[in-house]
């Protein structure tokens, strides 16, 4: 068995997520303070038991999903429940990318909660809130959906943005765009468009002012060498310490090539995917992307029972 570990991104956030791993394992609470010490404020506060609205805001929600998903990992890793040295690969979606480099050791937590604030502050900073936004469209191939672009762009500037798995493709852009596909998604023979709890519209050039200024911090940042091979968004292979660099500030406004990703670490010999961190979004396209893989999720304590079951080492 060849296992990548994936990380999700936004929109996975949920008010409580990493809770049960914060008062359990020692591991976990670690992380969650070192991201409130960083940020010099309590970001875990508003992770436990805030609001949707403040959670789901990109400057609370960038940060917090990195160190829940870390907090998953270090936990799971610290109780042996995976051995490093079955680890093949990682990958992360858009925001993932950090948590899979911390995981990789090529940050530290430290050095990833400081560049995700300025990211997130960078491109919440690129759009006032409420006026861009992200939408999910089901049912149509990203090919399908590309010859609808011209349609909907008529009533503003939208893009794709996630080449998720087929059948679920990713839009971005002004929320009129947003608004108007959510509501006339019928006319289109599309199944269903879902609004995403995001505060800016990720992945396309109407956030491009936030590349430029997260660019010097890309490359003052040191990188150490990966453990693991780690599959870029940008590209969907595997780069290393110096390209992540570049393909970080690209990521920004590039679009999320998760599904072309999933497919060539397929194509490289993985067969177990293990998303670690809240929801279970990614295991799910990774199911719709390839039915023959195993996928598995850890977004809870639950969850463990389920990886130690698994056999990995067979």
């Amino acid at each position: 068995m060849k296992i990548s570990l994936i990380f999700p991104g936004q929109g996975s956030q949920f008010i409580g997520m990493g809770k049960d791993f914060y008062s359990s394992f020692p591991a976990a609470k670690d992380v969650f303070s070192e991201l409130d010490e960083t940020l010099n404020r309590s970001l875990s506060d508003i992770v436990f038991s805030g609001s949707e609205d403040e959670l789901g805001n990109t400057i609370n929600s960038q940060p917090s999903i990195m160190a829940t998903s870390i907090a998953m990992y270090n936990t799971i890793v610290d109780e042996g429940i995976i051995d490093k040295k079955l680890i093949n690969c990682v990958a992360g979606h858009s925001l993932g990318e950090y948590s899979a480099l911390v995981a990789n050791e090529s940050l530290s937590i430290k050095d990833s909660v400081k560049l995700l604030d300025i990211r997130s502050r960078a491109m919440q900073e690129s759009m006032p809130i409420g006026t861009g936004g992200m939408a999910a469209v089901i049912g149509k191939t990203i090919i399908e959906i590309d010859e609808l672009l011209p349609e909907i762009q008529k009533h503003g500037k939208i893009f794709i943005a996630n080449d998720n798995a087929d059948g679920q493709v990713v839009l971005s852009g002004e929320m009129k765009a947003i608004d108007f596909i959510c509501l006339n998604y019928k006319e289109f023979k599309i199944k269903r468009a879902i609004k995403l709890p995001v505060s800016a519209p990720f992945h396309c050039e109407l956030i491009k002012n936030a590349s430029i200024k997260l660019e010097d911090e890309i490359a003052n940042q040191k990188f150490n060498n990966f453990v693991f091979p780690l599959y870029s968004n940008v590209t969907a292979e595997h780069c290393n310490s110096q390209t992540i660099k570049g393909l970080l500030v690209k990521q920004i406004t590039s679009r999320v090539k998760w599904r072309e990703s999933v497919e060539n670490m397929i194509r490289d010999g993985i067969d177990c995917f293990i998303e670690i961190g809240p929801g279970n979004v990614l295991t799910n396209l990774t199911k719709r992307i390839n039915k023959e893989v195993i996928a598995l999720s850890v977004s809870s304590i639950e969850d463990l029972e389920k990886i130690k079951l698994a056999n990995l080492d067979s």
